[in-house]
């Protein structure tokens, strides 16, 4: 497998986070390990939550997410990357207590990420993680898409 590459838009609302989970899924299932596709669903749902939640939208009032998956020998490493409209202050990790309802989710994507960053340009920020896996075996690389991302991207 080449390097492959994508990059959706999606609305800067709850339903974007929804969109961007089942595109990922549909996209990465017939060539990602499921460990992997499972935490960069996870990955991304956080992003794309946090960028819903605590900045502002591109233009248009949306919200980019690109991913490209390459393989390196017996390993598949994967970027994903959210581009919002940026916040007053760069996205940071919190502590947060037992009983707390949110704030984990940075926490989240440094726990199932090999790196992830923050980066400012003129188009706004950018928070990209990185991930890798055990490449799959060809027999396994085409598994079905989990039925929870069957649904279309229309609604």
């Amino acid at each position: 497998m080449a390097e492959r590459a994508w990059c959706v838009v999606v609305p800067h609302h709850a339903r974007g986070a929804r969109l961007a989970r089942h595109r990922l899924a549909g996209e990465l299932a017939p060539i990602a390990s499921p460990e992997l596709l499972a935490d960069a669903v996870a990955v991304v749902a956080e992003l794309v939550g946090n960028a819903i939640r605590h900045a502002q939208s591109l233009p248009g009032e949306v919200i980019r997410v690109a991913w490209r998956i390459r393989a390196e020998g017996n390993r598949q490493r994967l970027e994903v990357r959210v581009t919002d409209g940026g916040a007053g202050e760069p996205p940071r990790p919190r502590e947060v207590g037992i009983d707390s309802i949110d704030g984990r989710g940075l926490a989240i994507v440094a726990a199932l990420a090999d790196a992830w960053g923050v980066e400012r340009d003129g188009l706004g920020q950018s928070v990209w993680a990185r991930l890798s896996g055990v490449r799959p075996a060809e027999a396994e690389q085409h598994h079905d898409v989990p039925e929870e991302f069957r649904q279309t991207l229309s609604g």
